[in-house]
């Protein structure tokens, strides 16, 4: 049984469940097509269905995930209409966030950011997926979460809401290409205060694991239909 953290007063338990489906959609440990039961989900983490019913409302209306019917919600399928619309997002948003938060970032970010990048090599060596997916986005919320508009990192948290359980079928395919060398340029960038390199890196990043997704055939194998 997954274990939730203490709900504080101000948290409540609502938010602690969805705190816990919304990471387990952007790590991609729910994949597309992937059926939840509001009476199993609530087993698990030793709650009530009100609390889970909450919380797959609101990932709902985020479109992360699709209610079939009253107790059942599936992680939507991948259209190509739909894969086009969210790259089309993250590519007008998540450069613009990383180059708005070059200003505000520390050396101690900085840091961070290649502690980051050295565990996501690390988890593409070991195949360990679960590690690179969290330090994969480890790496990008690091930017777009010191950027002072939070309007932006709330849109850019939906669109990788609903990427999520797509992306993790990267994982794998990675290790064969240099994909993870935009993460040095962006640093790189970083380092030479260079705002235009770091909007250029991210961009390329995001175009390049997109391609490779659909170069690899896991456009099909990841529930992407016509």
């Amino acid at each position: 049984m997954t274990r939730l953290p203490e709900a504080t007063v101000d948290e409540g338990l609502n938010a602690v469940v969805y705190n816990e489906l919304r990471q387990r959609l952007i790590h991609g440990r729910m994949s597309p097509g992937h059926e939840l039961s509001t009476r199993s989900i609530a087993a698990e983490l030793g709650v009530s269905q009100t609390p889970v019913r909450d919380a797959l409302s609101r990932l709902a209306a985020e479109g992360a995930l699709a209610i079939r019917a009253k107790r059942r919600v599936r992680v939507p399928a991948m259209t190509p209409e739909r894969f086009e619309d969210l790259l089309s997002c993250r590519l007008l948003l998540e450069p613009e966030a990383a180059a708005l938060a070059l200003p505000h970032l520390t050396d101690a970010d900085v840091e961070r950011l290649i502690a980051l990048d050295d565990a996501l090599d690390a988890a593409i060596e070991s195949g360990d997926t679960d590690a690179y997916m969290q330090s994969n986005h480890g790496f990008h919320f690091t930017l777009y979460n010191i950027q002072p508009r939070r309007t932006l990192t709330h849109l850019i948290e939906t669109l990788w809401l609903q990427f999520g359980p797509f992306m993790r079928n990267m994982h794998g395919h990675v290790a064969s290409t240099d994909l993870h060398g935009n993460h040095r340029t962006a640093v790189d960038a970083i380092k030479a205060g260079d705002a235009e390199a770091l909007h250029a890196a991210i961009a390329t990043d995001i175009t390049d694991g997109m391609g490779l997704v659909m170069r690899s055939g896991l456009a099909r194998e990841g529930g992407l239909s016509a």
